[in-house]
């Protein structure tokens, strides 16, 4: 595929309002009842700490999440990015797109095989990357992961086309 601009935007995906407000309100309530249970009624002094520690986790990770489904992941010619400027995949390293059913993708979402590995990273509810593979989705709308998943499938087809 030929494009004029580089920089111009072929597809976006970004998480749900309703979504990410349940995603974020479980997540958060469910840190808050933990704390509480910890300080409450916690039998032991062992499972009060369990109980306060993993209801700061739960905490700590709906914020997590609340400041990544804020932002928006965009499909350029060369580059999948999100909105806030980080590169998650060079298009020209993507290898495979797996949709199935049983891909270990995250909800609504796909998984990108990359020729190169890059570090772990991890937005929660709207991507992560491990190594060679990059999952995309959770929070969002499988209508819009399903098209991004569908543009990048026609440019690799083009890219290869003895396949």
């Amino acid at each position: 595929m030929n494009f004029d601009d580089s920089t111009e935007v072929l597809a976006t995906v970004q998480a749900s309002v309703g979504r990410r407000a349940m995603g974020i309100g479980c997540l958060g309530l469910l840190g808050f009842l933990l704390i509480y249970m910890g300080f409450m009624r916690a039998p032991a002094l062992h499972w009060q700490v369990f109980l306060i520690v993993v209801g700061a986790g739960s905490l700590w990770v709906a914020g997590a999440m609340r400041r990544a489904t804020a932002s928006k992941l965009e499909l350029t010619p060369l580059v999948l990015r999100d909105a806030d400027g980080t590169v998650i995949a060079q298009v020209d390293q993507i290898t495979g797109i797996d949709r199935g059913f049983f891909a270990f993708k995250p909800s609504n979402g796909f998984l990108l095989k990359l020729s190169e590995g890059d570090s772990r990273r991890w937005r929660p509810g709207l991507w992560w990357r491990m190594g060679r593979r990059v999952g995309v989705g959770g929070m969002t709308p499988g209508s819009q992961t399903k098209f991004m998943a569908d543009v990048l499938a026609a440019m690799l087809a083009q890219k290869d086309p003895q396949d």
